[in-house]
């Protein structure tokens, strides 16, 4: 699930709430992570929106109708870890799960 404009517009005040209470975040979104959450983990949006093209694509062309088109799922996803953000809860983020990570905020 997305989150809500409220929250996606508040998320450098809710990383520092949960930073200054010792509250570990994980999002579903980069932009959290690098707002000073912990970990966010969900989809490459830039992948979903070449999906989104080539289904525009085909539809401007005349080549599919959007009802025969079938539903995709995401199929990339981006782990994002803030290294910073773990040193001000005092947590040791795992050497291998920072290289398993698509990006590491330092």
């Amino acid at each position: 699930m997305a989150p809500d404009s409220f929250t996606t517009s508040n998320r450098e005040l809710i990383s520092a709430l949960a930073a200054r209470y010792g509250v570990p975040t994980i999002h579903n979104a980069t932009s959290y992570a690098e707002s000073g959450g912990l970990i966010a983990f969900g989809t490459d949006f830039v992948e979903q929106f070449r999906q989104v093209a080539g289904y525009i694509d085909r539809i401007l062309k005349g080549v599919a109708k959007p009802a025969d088109l079938p539903v995709q799922n995401p199929t990339k996803f981006k782990l994002i870890i803030n290294v910073k953000a773990a040193k001000g809860l005092d947590l040791d983020v795992p050497l291998h799960l920072q290289q398993a990570a698509d990006e590491v905020i330092e």
